[in-house]
């Protein structure tokens, strides 16, 4: 099963997440009320290993390429003869999410998309995936349960196998900790250095639809506080509330180029900004970037949405982040491969000078391209 693109790919991700009579998109009670409200099983009564059997009851492998899973000491993976691509995200409360109002069902989910994205910016097949957990006495076993609903969720759509991992008590908070691991031949791995003066620059899908998503449920979440009784006014939002929420890993460009005979000559995901991205790309490819404003691929209701905010919509486009979109260049001469391709838009070209990153605005003038995207490492960041 292949995950969907566009809005068609946000409904098939909610009707799977719809389960047990839940409401994706109903405004979360709160993390406290929450866990007050479900039953509640204390971690100490099933203990370490107890919590690890419970989590992983029924696990079954898809890929020809994991030898051993859960159970034994390590995973044993046989690479097929194929090279393995290897990467690792933390997300940690209160600095990437925020629970009064990211479902534990919804963030797991999330947790394992965001790992998977960078191995499929690596040009790979995700394949496995290893899951570490901190957590505090605020969760229950039941809370937990609903976590890894939504990670075994993402390893069914995805294809892709949990072999191990860890858990550990915590003073505060959840911190999810989760590797993926993926194959690739050896003649098609792509990396961010590669690209040359004159590639096209291309991206998937639409842009900043995530960081719009984020208004919504940062808006809402103030009205909440204020007055806890309001209701909350979503509807309208669904798609970019999915973007943020419950994002996809473009599993289908890396396949579908690879169907055209079309292999990058250098590839990013992006989730810390479009602009810095394209910053990350030049740099490791020592060429630099001239962006087309008018290029830019931005949903209607991203658009809008912006508007209604006073915010502009090609800076959210450029610093919003969070899109998992890939990033990527191609020969001009694979240009006729890919013109017609609804998935893909070419917003720009590499130039020769490396430290040329620059904005062709719609009214024609070019601006220097400056990147505002997500830094977990500055103060003036807000939760994600």
């Amino acid at each position: 099963m292949t995950p969907w693109t566009g809005k068609s790919r946000t409904c098939c991700i909610e009707r799977r997440l719809a389960t047990d009579g839940e409401q994706p998109l109903a405004w979360p009670k709160g993390l406290a009320k929450y866990l007050r409200e479900m039953q509640r099983t204390e971690i100490s009564e099933l203990g370490e290993f107890g919590l690890i059997r419970r989590l992983t009851d029924g696990l079954a492998n898809q890929q020809s390429s994991t030898l051993r899973g859960v159970g034994d000491d390590a995973a044993v993976i046989d690479p097929l003869g194929k090279r393995v691509v290897v990467t690792t995200d933390m997300l940690c409360e209160g600095v990437h999410f925020d629970l009064s109002y990211a479902p534990l069902k919804h963030l797991g989910y999330k947790s394992v998309v965001v790992n998977l994205s960078d191995v499929c910016a690596m040009n790979a097949k995700p394949t496995q995936v290893v899951v570490g957990l901190g957590i505090s006495n605020r969760f229950s076993v039941e809370a937990l349960d609903e976590l890894y609903a939504g990670i075994r969720l993402a390893c069914e759509v995805y294809g892709v196998d949990l072999v191990g991992g860890d858990t550990t008590s915590s003073p505060s908070g959840l911190t999810l900790a989760i590797t993926a691991i993926g194959l690739v031949d050896a003649e098609a791995v792509v990396g961010r250095g590669g690209a040359s003066d004159g590639d096209l620059l291309v991206v998937s899908g639409d842009l900043g639809a995530a960081y719009m998503g984020l208004q919504i449920l940062e808006r809402e979440k103030s009205v909440f506080q204020a007055a806890p009784t309001a209701q909350p006014e979503l509807h309208g939002f669904e798609y970019l509330l999915e973007r943020q929420l419950k994002p996809e890993a473009r599993v289908d460009i890396v396949r579908e180029l690879a169907e055209l005979g079309v292999k990058p000559t250098s590839m990013i995901d992006v989730s810390d900004g479009l602009a810095s991205e394209v910053m990350h790309l030049g740099t490791a490819s020592q060429v630099g970037f001239k962006v087309y404003e008018d290029k830019l691929p931005v949903d209607a209701k991203v658009y809008e949405t912006a508007r209604a905010f006073n915010l502009d919509p090609t800076l959210c486009m450029l610093s919003g982040g969070e899109d998992y979109e890939l990033l990527f260049t191609i020969k001009q001469g694979d240009f006729e491969n890919i013109r017609n391709h609804p998935k893909l838009s070419v917003i720009g070209h590499a130039v020769e000078a490396p430290d040329a990153f620059t904005l062709v605005t719609k009214n024609g003038p070019e601006v220097p391209l400056k990147a505002q995207g997500w830094d977990s490492f500055q103060s003036g960041n807000k939760t994600e």
